[in-house]
């Protein structure tokens, strides 16, 4: 069953990535908007629906199936894991983060430039780049 689980959580980090990458992208196009316009409303339709039914839900199961993946490989007390755990809370608050955005430019509150957004976009990456290497390589 190990081995189904992972499988499935890497599914879930996969898709939960693809958003946090892609999200922030959207930020900056949507920052170039007009607010109000046509265009500034279909970014605000796009945002809520990847972060609503792509985003969330496979942060959800990645949290669950990364939690269980822990238990059943007994490796609460590797130090690799504990690394990775603290990246993981953090491209999850990045998560919150980003929703909150959306959920600011929805009201017409944004007060961050293009660049902003793209300083943001570079962070899941390095995140990423990091919990991999941490996960293969086990370094500690």
């Amino acid at each position: 069953m190990y081995l189904w689980i992972k499988a499935f959580h890497i599914i879930a980090v996969i898709s939960w990535m693809a958003g946090m990458l892609y999200l922030p992208r959207l930020f900056v196009y949507h920052t170039a908007a007009e607010p109000g316009s046509q265009q500034a409303k279909t970014f605000e339709v796009m945002e809520h629906r990847l972060l609503t039914y792509i985003m969330t839900p496979a942060m959800a199961v990645t949290w669950i199936l990364g939690i269980v993946l822990m238990l059943q490989g007994g490796w609460m007390t590797a130090g690799w894991l504990h690394a990775k755990l603290v990246l993981v809370f953090g491209m999850s608050a990045l998560h919150g983060l980003l929703g909150r955005w959306a959920r600011d430019f929805r009201a017409g509150r944004n007060v961050h430039s293009q660049k902003f957004f793209r300083l943001i976009n570079e962070i899941p990456t390095i995140l990423m780049i990091i919990i991999v290497i941490l996960v293969v390589v086990k370094p500690f």
